[in-house]
C-alpha cells in the first residue's frame, strides 16, 4: 500500500465522475505517480461528466501503487446497479460504466476496494466519517466485515448483502447486531452518516444544508467527542456543504462539492496545504 520513496501524500475528496476536474487538480499539484501517492475519499463515480473515465484512471493509479481508495455510497450503489439489484437512476450518470466494454473488470475491481484506510500511523480515512462511539481500531475491523462480503468470491454472498443493503435500520450500533442488519449499520455509518446524537444514533432525514434546522438532539457527527480522534487525525468526504472545511485539528473534510460546480480538493499530508481547482464541467 505504501512506498518508502513517497515525496507527497494527498487526500482527494469526492471525484464523482468529474474526470476533467481530477486531471486539472493533478496538474495543479504537479502529481508524479513515481514519487507521490493519492488517497481517494470515495464516491469515485456518479453525476459527473465521465464516471467511466475517472474510474479507469483511478484503477490504473491504484494498480501501479500510486493511489488507494475507500468506497463511498455512490460506489456501492453502482455495485448494486451493476448486479441488477437496484434500478439505475438517470441523474447518477453511471450508465457509461455499466455499458463499458470493460465493465465487468471495473466492477470487480471496485468491489474489492476497502472502506477504511490508514494513510499513516496517525491518520485514518473513511468516506462519511466515524461515529463518536467507535475507536479507529474498531472502525478498521468493522470495515473489514463489509469488505469480506462485497469482495467475496461467491456472488451469491455479494448479492445477498447488496440486495438488503438499503435501509435506515438499525440506526444505533450495538456490538451484538448480526447478519445483514449488522452489515447495513456499519455501511450506513461509513458511507452515509451526517447527523448522530451523543449515543451515535444515526438520523437520515437531514440532507445537506448546514443552516437547515436539525432534529432535536442530533448534530453533525463530528461535533461529539470522538474515540477515534483521540488516536488519529480523521479525513472524510461525503458532505459537499462543508466545502472541505477543517473541522478541528483532528478532523478534516475533503469534499469540495466539485460535482455541484464548486471545487475538487487535495489535502497534502506533509504540510497541511490544501489545493483546489474549479470544476470545468459542472452540472
Amino acid at each position: 500500500m505504501t512506498r518508502s520513496n513517497i515525496r507527497y501524500n494527498y487526500v482527494i475528496g469526492d471525484v464523482q465522475g468529474c474526470f476533467e476536474a481530477l486531471k486539472a487538480l493533478l496538474k495543479r499539484i504537479q502529481f508524479d505517480p513515481e514519487q507521490d501517492f493519492i488517497w481517494f475519499a470515495g464516491d469515485l463515480v456518479a453525476r459527473g461528466e465521465n464516471s467511466v473515465g475517472a474510474l479507469r484512471f483511478i484503477k490504473k493509479l491504484v494498480e501501479r501503487n500510486a493511489a488507494a481508495t475507500v468506497l463511498g455510497n455512490h460506489d456501492l450503489t453502482l455495485l448494486a446497479c451493476a448486479r441488477g439489484l437496484k434500478e439505475l437512476k438517470e441523474k447518477d450518470n453511471t450508465r457509461d460504466v455499466i455499458d463499458a466494454i470493460d465493465s465487468d473488470e471495473l466492477i470487480d475491481w471496485l468491489r474489492k476496494q476497502p472502506l477504511c484506510l490508514f494513510p499513516n500511523q496517525q491518520t485514518i480515512l473513511t468516506h462519511a466519517g466515524i461515529p463518536c462511539i467507535w475507536s479507529a481500531e474498531q472502525t478498521a475491523a468493522l470495515a473489514k466485515e463489509i469488505e469480506a462480503v462485497i469482495g467475496h468470491d461467491d456472488f451469491a454472498v455479494v448479492d445477498a448483502f447488496l440486495a438488503d443493503m438499503y435501509g435506515k435500520e438499525p440506526t444505533l450500533w450495538l456490538d451484538d447486531l448480526e447478519g445483514n442488519a449488522r452489515l447495513r449499520c456499519i455501511t450506513n455509518y461509513l458511507t452515509r452518516m451526517r447527523l448522530t446524537d451523543m449515543t451515535g444514533r444515526l438520523e437520515f432525514s437531514f440532507k445537506d444544508a448546514l443552516d437547515d434546522p436539525m432534529p432535536r438532539g442530533f448534530k453533525p457527527w463530528f461535533e461529539f467527542e470522538s474515540k477515534a480522534t483521540k488516536t488519529h487525525q480523521l479525513f472524510f468526504g461525503h458532505w459537499a456543504a462543508l466545502q472541505a472545511e477543517t473541522i478541528n485539528s483532528q478532523i478534516q473534510n475533503v469534499d469540495g462539492g466539485c460535482v455541484w460546480g464548486n471545487h475538487l480538493v487535495a489535502y497534502r499530508l506533509e504540510d497541511q496545504e490544501i489545493f483546489r481547482v474549479e470544476n470545468p464541467q459542472p452540472l
